[in-house]
């Protein structure tokens, strides 16, 4: 009996989120000044754009979300757990879960790779055949003296062979973050 690639492609998932996380650890450590890093407060972000197809036929559709990052006091080795709620245009809806490390580049281009698990509900959007899905991604942002950032996104969910197929699907976004700190007395 052969066996399915596409179950075979879930074992990879724990590699998966590990090398992110190391990598982005790694980079932490290489990259950037850090005080840029010290004194980043938890951040709120806005983001709209596209989700479908920008790497294969999907089905298609606007996307807005709001994302939250936890501020130094959450932080493990410059990792800050996030979450966040995405909507499409055509009635998808995803909650998820995860972490983001910020790479400094100078004081003002950060990277940042994230990498998380969510439930997601399809609407009349793509059918990711599964009600759990992993999300992976970067942005790459401005950062202004305000600390605030504006940026460009691109994530890649998918189910990663935990149902019978696994069409996954990318977003492209735009994105303003803004520092929590700067909103609260």
């Amino acid at each position: 009996m052969p066996k399915n690639p596409k179950r075979a492609a879930g074992r990879w998932i724990p590699a998966w989120l590990a090398a992110t996380l190391v990598i982005g650890v790694l980079g932490g450590m290489l990259a950037g000044p850090r005080a840029a890093q010290a004194e980043e407060p938890a951040l709120m972000m806005l983001r709209g754009g596209f989700a479908g197809d920008i790497v294969a036929d999907r089905d298609s559709g606007g996307l807005f979300s709001f994302e939250y990052q936890s501020g130094p006091g959450w932080e493990l080795y410059h990792v800050r757990p996030t979450i966040g709620l995405q909507a499409t245009t055509n009635g998808a809806f995803y909650l998820w879960g995860g972490a983001k490390i910020d790479l400094f580049f100078g004081k003002r281009f950060v990277l940042t790779p994230t990498t998380g698990v969510g439930f997601y509900s399809e609407g009349d959007g793509q059918d990711l055949d599964s009600v759990l899905i992993f999300r992976n991604g970067v942005d790459i942002a401005y950062r202004l003296d305000s600390r605030a950032r504006v940026g460009l996104g691109f994530h890649y969910k998918s189910n990663y062979g935990l149902g019978d197929k696994d069409p996954g699907i990318a977003a492209l976004t735009v994105f303003y973050t803004h520092p929590l700190g700067a909103l609260l007395p």
